[in-house]
């Protein structure tokens, strides 16, 4: 069988995005891995399925498999990429979509220029909610996580996702794919988590890099963007808008606080489509 697919990027964040409406794909975790693969085969961070939802009120379902063929909950990155990829095959024609993912729904908005602007829902900040294996401190919402003999401060939280964010000096010397590769299967988190290392230049600016759970360090993570926000606004660092700055490019994050949904607006880019034998 032919499989049709795009190849899609947000900021550098890469996907094989596949349309699962009009076509029927089945795929195992090791065909997924195959695919991943940047010298044998397509190469990507993750693969981004679209298909018909189980829920009446959505438009679409995606699901999202990271490039080790095991299965992520959330990707703000991939959301947009999404959004643009039915846009451009006219699988639909607003502006504003709702999507059934396995952690909840989100909504998206073609705001023009090929940006988007995602509503992430509402961050996560309970333990048994992200999930954490410890009590979080109420006055600092960090826990301690230890690797390579030192502690560090992470402030917990969920966009859909696990995320722990680290407030460093600075990422460019931050320790990333070092005390990432640790970290992001540390005990504490039973699902595993992202982990972010986010350099805050000024209230409404931040360098950020993230180590992804089960791809590794990304060019950016657009739920990872979200939830160094979150950290900061959370820990009195950051106003309630923030520019981002990843290895990737910029996207702007925008949160008003407990009980709001924060929003994300950023770009979503087509590379070439393609097809495979599957």
């Amino acid at each position: 069988m032919r499989l049709r697919f795009s190849k899609m990027h947000g900021l550098g964040n890469d996907f094989m995005v596949i349309d699962a409406v009009t076509q029927e794909v089945t795929l195992t975790p090791e065909q997924i891995r195959t695919f991943a693969d940047r010298h044998t085969g397509i190469g990507f961070d993750q693969l981004l399925m679209v298909g018909p939802p189980t829920d009446p009120t959505a438009d679409f379902w995606y699901r999202i498999y990271n490039a080790d063929g095991t299965e992520a909950e959330q990707c703000g990155n991939g959301a947009r990429c999404v959004t643009l990829f039915v846009e451009q095959n006219d699988l639909a024609s607003r502006e504003s979509l709702v999507w059934q993912t396995v952690n909840g729904r989100i909504v998206t908005r073609s705001i023009g220029d090929q940006q988007i602007e995602v509503d992430m829902g509402e961050p996560r900040l309970l333990a048994e909610q992200i999930p954490v294996l410890a009590p979080i401190d109420t006055m600092t919402h960090c826990v301690h996580l230890c690797a390579n003999d030192q502690t560090f401060e992470a402030v917990p939280v969920s966009m859909g996702n696990p995320h722990a964010v680290l407030f460093v000096d600075s990422v460019v010397s931050a320790p990333v794919v070092d005390i990432g590769s640790q970290l992001t299967r540390h005990p504490l988190f039973p699902e595993g988590a992202n982990i972010e290392f986010c350099e805050i230049v000024e209230p409404g600016f931040i360098r950020l890099r993230v180590f992804e759970r089960g791809v590794g360090e990304t060019r950016a993570c657009g739920s990872g963007a979200c939830a160094a926000v979150v950290a900061g606004i959370m820990t009195a660092k950051l106003r309630d808008r923030v520019k981002v700055s990843l290895p990737g490019g910029k996207i702007r994050v925008s949160w008003g606080g407990p009980g709001q949904t924060l929003k994300m607006i950023g770009p979503a880019t087509l590379v070439y489509e393609g097809s495979l034998e599957v």
